[in-house]
């Protein structure tokens, strides 16, 4: 199988248990490359166990991951992050008391060498987050304030423009737009979409299927640990995905 074939990613017959409770019983799933699957269900239905297995955070106690073709395994969320895929938390995306432009390159700062040391870049970094933000049509006066001043929708803009920066193959994004206003879901919607146009491919996990189906090319519906649906969004429709969540 050539790099171009196929999935991006592949999770194979995921099993996963925490003590006696079985949280995910057989779960096949996959994200194909520049798709935005919706990933749906009740409270308990396993996505949240689902991401974190793709994200490094567990390991499965049963099954396999490929991404572009290759069997991984993942010892820690820096060995997904290094393979390409990113997991953005709302409340956990950004660093709330930190700048704009430190929070957008956390964990990969620009520097400088002088002498015998390397010295943080900040300038750089001040002006490839600006330019980032604005790629994306979100236009900050000062990258150096603190992300607290920002707008929920506003930090999501931050997160969503620093993995498009990083150029990140796959997102999963949970509940991305939970306590958000009208205009805010709106605007993270569209970062999804643009995103989407540069070939990153995203997993959007929310409880707000009316979100997720404007701008899913799948959808995928989890129900006590299993799989029960997976339809192509012009196959189905919002009622049709709201009594399956309702009735699984």
């Amino acid at each position: 199988m050539s790099m171009g074939d196929g999935p991006l990613v592949r999770m194979v017959n995921i099993h996963k248990w925490f003590g006696k409770i079985y949280a995910l019983r057989g779960v096949d799933f996959y994200v194909n490359r520049a798709e935005v699957v919706g990933l749906v269900g009740d409270n308990g239905a396993g996505k949240s166990t689902l991401i974190k297995i793709l994200s490094g955070v567990y390991p499965p106690d049963i099954g396999e991951i490929f991404f572009e073709g290759r069997r991984v395994s993942f010892k820690s969320p820096r060995d997904a992050i290094e393979l390409g895929i990113e997991t953005l938390y709302q409340d956990i995306a950004v660093v709330p008391q930190m700048d704009i432009a430190r929070n957008f390159f956390l964990g990969r700062e620009i520097t400088k060498q002088l002498g015998p040391v390397k010295l943080l870049n900040l300038k750089k970094m001040v002006q490839e987050s600006l330019k980032s933000l604005e790629a994306i049509g979100l236009r900050i006066a000062d990258p150096r304030m603190p992300v607290e001043n920002l707008s929920g929708g506003q930090r999501q803009g931050v997160a969503l423009a620093r993995a498009m920066y990083f150029k990140r193959k796959l997102l999963i994004l949970d509940e991305p737009t939970n306590n958000l206003s009208v205009k805010e879901s709106m605007k993270v919607l569209e970062f999804v979409s643009r995103l989407k146009e540069e070939g990153i491919s995203s997993i959007f996990v929310t409880h707000n299927i009316h979100h997720v189906y404007s701008i899913a090319d799948r959808v995928v519906v989890l129900s006590h640990g299993r799989k029960v649906g997976d339809y192509l969004k012009n196959d189905t429709s919002v009622d049709e995905i709201i009594r399956m969540v309702v009735s699984s």
